[in-house]
């Protein structure tokens, strides 16, 4: 595979074209239309898709019905194959076409110079502007060709495929099937391109005239983008431009593009000249959608469908294989979206699921009466996550009417406990006013490791994984101690990312808990979330907020193994890989299912440039960094080893409430994977098909 094609990673670019038509003029029409289509080619498309009667114009009335005007968009037609022979994309334009004594409303499509078939109108509109029936009929009962010797790709008898029942697949790009419908088609309840997608195609392409009054650019955006996320297809959509008939309506050129319900891309509206949308559909996304959406089978197998209830009609593509670029929005942070509004939205919902959820395991545990709800027993580090569940259960004990006190929270010191970490978790806590106590387990751990015979018990500096759990071990056990002496249960602090990296101590460790309220939030949100709870006002003390603003700078560090005088602290990131990276890998093998290859392409083109793209609203300028291809595959071997040696963990975690749509690792939920499972092929792929640079 050549590693920078976006058609290596399955990934296929599609056009949606438009321009200044000229009315009544197919062979001008031709020169326009192949202008934008070559353009296309060069850009690497492998679809370019133009407005409906896009070769005549739209906005014809009954010259549509003139045979000179028929007889010139018939010419057009040959002469657009003609001069598109050498181009790559699959063109599709919209012409009137006569067939059997019927005029209908057309999609042409065509590749390498031969016409592929020609796809119909379904549904006429006949109301307010739109006076369709007057010209054309409906393609529902249409015959399944048409005759046409003269026009190139008509086979022996001279006949073209001709219907609603055409998909045009690429037998060299795997999952690029393409179903075609024209404008009203998306309209009606139930739209042609259901019935497709659940047939199997997967892009579906809308040439629309669709004149523009006030509010309905949004009513598009609205029907393509639930069209496409109830199909899981890409959806491309193109409407008519300047140059239509201004009698007594506007055209304003929309084109749009979604898939599975997600915004590729926009075209800026009005354009005076042509216009191109140019974005990059995923396939494999797309297929890996229906594959985990049974109940898209479900719905085609109870509504009669199949793939043998079309024709499909095989091209072949023969795209590019050098770097195209991707042009289709990434995010860095797959869990974090850049967009201030949506980020705000999301960190809303996703500390009110994490206090929902809190709350609901207390008034369990209590029979329904808060007065009686066990107390939260809480170890807090001055860390991140610790942080985070202590503010969740804050919140839980005020919306439930108890003291803040119901919190008994400890701070317990170890042999690498930073004054910095210690004095923000005591003052955080004491600001809260929850029931705050220091515990230094140092003592307490030198004996354990005198009794193992381990040589830091007799002061060695022997720093190894034993050393680590020891500290982490003890305090659990003392937290769980708590829980029984005092009527409590122990809120787990650990979060998605060092799930997914085993970055915690099994058993008597962080691992465990009775309720892991941080378990469905990536590390890369947490801090996101602290932002919020800060800016949203969730607590009046001032110092709270200011405390939690310096444990926002804070590295991330275990704090268990001692460093000299002036030192950098231990760091996680350091020891394990950054979780930047980490958590764009987890995102994409929990949510996707993807190759690592195509995961390290996607990475690559996110963190190759960090002054390239949008980073979330907040994110430290100071933190901003980017990634080569070696460093992004050196810590995703990182991240697959540990992902597979440590599932015996996942398989044994705590209850805690799922945040993201992404996914959560519970065993009981999103996922399920054996313990003993090898992570051997997907190394395998990762070192044949990524190089070390590109």
């Amino acid at each position: 595979m050549e590693f920078a094609s976006l058609y290596s990673h399955g990934f296929a670019r599609v056009a949606a074209c438009t321009f200044h038509v000229a009315l009544a003029d197919p062979a001008a029409n031709v020169g326009r239309i192949v202008e934008q289509a070559t353009a296309a080619h060069n850009d690497g498309a492998a679809v370019a898709l133009f407005p409906e009667l896009s070769l005549s114009g739209y906005s014809l009335d009954d010259l549509l019905l003139a045979d000179v005007l028929l007889d010139a968009v018939g010419d057009a037609i040959v002469a657009l194959a003609e001069a598109t022979a050498e181009l790559t994309p699959l063109i599709v334009v919209g012409a009137p076409v006569e067939v059997g004594g019927s005029l209908y409303n057309c999609a042409v499509v065509l590749h390498e110079g031969q016409i592929r078939g020609v796809v119909p109108k379904t549904y006429l509109p006949n109301y307010r502007e739109f006076y369709e029936k007057r010209h054309f009929v409906s393609g529902a009962d249409a015959p399944s060709t048409l005759r046409r010797p003269g026009w190139p790709g008509a086979d022996g008898d001279g006949e073209i495929p001709f219907g609603t029942d055409l998909i045009f697949r690429a037998g060299d790009l795997p999952d690029l099937s393409v179903f075609v419908e024209i404008c009203e088609d998306m309209w009606v309840p139930l739209p042609p391109s259901t019935r497709a997608a659940l047939a199997g195609a997967n892009v579906v392409l809308n040439l629309s005239a669709s004149p523009i009054t006030i509010g309905r650019a949004e009513d598009r955006a609205l029907m393509v983008r639930s069209q496409s996320a109830r199909g899981a297809v890409a959806y491309l959509y193109a409407a008519a431009c300047f140059g239509e008939s201004t009698t007594d309506l506007s055209w304003d050129g929309q084109t749009i593009a979604y898939e599975a319900g997600d915004l590729l891309g926009a075209s800026e509206r009005f354009p005076l000249e042509g216009s191109r949308l140019v974005v990059d559909v995923d396939l494999d996304r797309l297929r890996q959608e229906k594959q985990r959406q049974n109940s898209l089978h479900d719905n085609a197998v109870a509504s009669g469908v199949g793939p043998e209830d079309f024709r499909w009609i095989e091209f072949t593509l023969d795209p590019p294989s050098h770097d195209l670029g991707l042009r289709r929005p990434l995010d860095r942070f797959p869990f974090v979206p850049d967009d201030a509004a949506r980020l705000e939205q999301d960190c809303y919902e996703g500390y009110n699921i994490q206090v929902s959820g809190l709350e609901r395991r207390m008034l369990s545990m209590s029979g329904g009466d808060p007065a009686k709800a066990p107390r939260i027993v809480i170890g807090v580090s001055g860390g991140l996550d610790s942080t985070h569940a202590l503010i969740v259960a804050a919140k839980a004990c005020d919306r439930l009417g108890l003291p803040r006190t119901h919190i008994l929270a400890y701070t317990l010191p170890g042999f690498a406990t930073s004054g910095h970490t210690k004095n923000n978790a005591t003052i955080l806590s004491q600001a809260l006013g929850v029931t705050f106590e220091e515990v230094e387990i140092r003592s307490m751990a030198l004996s354990l490791l005198k009794a193992l015979g381990h040589p830091a018990g007799d002061g060695e500096p022997v720093y190894d994984v034993t050393y680590e759990n020891v500290q982490a071990g003890l305090r659990t056990d003392f937290l769980f101690r708590v829980a029984n002496q005092r009527g409590g249960f122990v809120l787990g602090t650990g979060d998605l990312s060092e799930l997914a990296l085993g970055w915690c101590t099994y058993g008597v460790g962080d691992q465990m808990s009775h309720y892991a309220v941080n378990t469905g939030v990536p590390k890369t949100l947490m801090q996101h979330l602290i932002r919020w709870v800060i800016s949203s006002g969730q607590f009046t003390e001032p110092q709270v907020n200011e405390t939690l603003d310096s444990i926002l700078g804070t590295e991330i560090s275990p704090e268990l193994i001692p460093v000299a005088d002036g030192a950098k602290p231990q760091s996680t990131q350091d020891s394990i890989g950054p979780y930047s990276l980490h958590d764009f890998t987890l995102y994409y093998l929990l949510r996707r299912g993807y190759r690592p290859s195509k995961t390290a392409f996607l990475a690559w083109h996110a963190w190759r440039d960090e002054a390239a793209g949008d980073w979330p609203a907040g994110y430290p300028d100071e933190d901003r960094t980017s990634y080569d291809l070696a460093t992004i595959k050196k810590w995703m071997r990182v991240f697959l080893r540990r992902f597979f040696s440590n599932q015996f963990k996942r398989t044994a975690i705590p209850n805690g409430p799922k945040v993201l749509a992404g996914g959560s690792l519970s065993p009981r939920g999103d996922w399920r994977m054996p313990s003993d499972a090898s992570s051997a092929a997907w190394l395998s792929e990762l070192d044949r098909n990524v190089p070390e640079t590109c």
